[in-house]
């Protein structure tokens, strides 16, 4: 049973989260809404994994936060979050030991859990073509797109892979979140991915992503 204390911002992210992994010889010893106010409880609480829901929040501004706080050096951390590939990369060297998309299946995040706890390092496989080019077989060529992206999509797929959020993307441009969301969900029809990190990481392959 892996022992984890969780942070969430919201009651009800916490709550869900506590949900999805009950049948995952996951157990939840402790919880908070931010880094701020964790104090003496995961010392207390005797967790083996720290588990950040950062959905929703800026995945730098949260990064920034862990490595300023050396948690990573106290306690296995994974942080589940919409991260640039750059910003991954930052959070793993500064010893984090897994970002992962906050839609991942339970079953995943449940074996990420046990990797961290065990001592792994833990990588999405939507994160290694951005964020290791190099280790990504480029014999097979892209099959061309049945449609294109727009010149406002290129423009939020960027913003996608600076790890700006929806509201962010909104404000950036100056149109609504739900006009911002419909343009993710968009690019992520049109090159068949799953997650943003995954479109991130297609767009950099087609040379849709400016590094």
């Amino acid at each position: 049973m892996i022992r984890v204390f969780l942070i969430a911002a919201s009651p009800l992210a916490s709550a869900a989260t506590q949900t999805r992994l009950k049948t995952h010889r996951v157990k939840i010893v402790g919880a908070a809404s931010s880094l701020d106010t964790v104090g003496s409880d995961l010392s207390d609480a005797q967790a083996d994994v720290l588990l950040v829901d950062a959905a929703g929040e800026s995945p730098e501004a949260i990064i920034e936060s862990l490595i300023d706080s050396d948690l990573a050096a106290e306690i296995p951390v994974v942080v589940l979050t919409e991260a640039a590939p750059a910003v991954s990369v930052q959070a793993l060297q500064a010893g984090i030991r897994a970002v992962l998309p906050g839609e991942i299946p339970t079953d995943q995040l449940g074996a990420a859990l046990e990797a961290a706890a065990a001592g792994l390092v833990i990588l999405h496989p939507a994160e290694i073509s951005a964020a290791f080019p190099a280790a990504v077989p480029t014999t097979q060529p892209l099959a061309e797109l049945r449609e294109p992206l727009t010149r406002r999509e290129r423009e939020v797929l960027q913003m996608l892979a600076a790890g700006l959020a929806n509201k962010e993307i909104a404000a950036r441009l100056h149109i609504s979140d739900h006009t911002a969301k419909f343009h993710v969900a968009a690019i992520l029809g049109k090159l068949g991915a799953a997650t943003r990190t995954e479109a991130v990481a297609l767009g950099i392959r087609r040379g849709l992503v400016l590094l």
